[in-house]
């Protein structure tokens, strides 16, 4: 059976004891492990607070093949907006996304590709459900659909000209006490067909899967949350492989709010 499979099972025995609450870590290519770092903010939008927007900058980097150092090499620079609204148990968003890619071959010595670098620009939208099972824990299905678009860095053609990517995640949070502090486990599937340079595009199919373990604070006034886990991922390429991942975020809530609160009664 496929690793996703055994994933599924995984986060429903988990779930038998806030929606995107952690930055998680994008794929980084052949790799032994990897690391992951993202700094963000969520800003409420209107006084009802069923709008929000997020955005980060994030930071990846890589081992080689056949070394294990999570920061031996970078990888990824990522720019993300997204806006949320959320209707009763309901959650959906739209987004963009800026990403310049490090290319290094998969062959010894892993040197930078030709091309060396690699940009994309990617538009997405997900929508997802939040069940609570009981007052600690929480389930969360998300659907998401992403068009990407692939650039050299003087803005030609790269080999792999576009991709659309299919994203079925399911998530289960677990709140350990009153203070803040919470579990969060959760599986990916990721199926896709792509766009080479004169080339028809590729058949839809499952393309990875990636298994994450996060412990997330958040303090009682709420100011940050912050977050540090793990992901796993799985490539479902020939040979297959999978990449150990390390990761951490801060996130900001409503800075600009608390801010105007702060110099308000100065």
């Amino acid at each position: 059976m496929k690793p996703g499979f055994y994933g599924l099972i995984m986060i429903l025995l988990f779930a038998k004891q806030n929606t995107w609450a952690q930055i998680s870590p994008p794929g980084l290519g052949k790799a032994h492990t990897a690391s992951w770092v993202a700094i963000g903010a969520t800003q409420d939008l209107n006084q009802s607070k069923n709008w929000k927007s997020t955005s980060y900058i994030g930071f990846g980097s890589k081992s080689n093949p056949d070394n294990f150092s999570p920061v031996y090499k970078p990888q990824l620079l990522v720019a993300n907006q997204e806006f949320f609204h959320q209707k009763k148990n309901w959650k959906y968003s739209y987004a963009l996304s800026y990403r310049l890619q490090e290319e290094y071959s998969d062959t010894k010595p892993y040197l930078h590709s030709n091309p060396g670098k690699m940009q994309e620009f990617r538009i997405y939208s997900r929508i997802a459900y939040n069940i609570a099972v009981n007052p600690r824990l929480k389930i969360i299905p998300t659907f998401r659909q992403e068009f990407r678009r692939f650039l050299t860095t003087n803005f030609k053609n790269h080999d792999e000209v576009a991709q659309l990517r299919t994203r079925v995640k399911l998530q289960a949070s677990y709140n350990l006490n009153e203070n803040g502090s919470k579990i969060i486990a959760g599986i990916e599937q990721l199926f896709a067909s792509g766009k080479n340079l004169h080339e028809s595009w590729s058949k839809f199919k499952s393309n990875e899967t990636r298994f994450s373990l996060y412990y997330s604070y958040t303090p009682e006034h709420e100011h940050f949350s912050l977050n540090i886990g793990y992901m796993n991922d799985f490539v479902e390429k020939h040979p297959f492989y999978d990449v150990h991942v390390i990761a951490a975020d801060l996130i900001f809530n409503n800075p600009f709010s608390n801010w105007h609160k702060h110099h308000k009664h100065i």
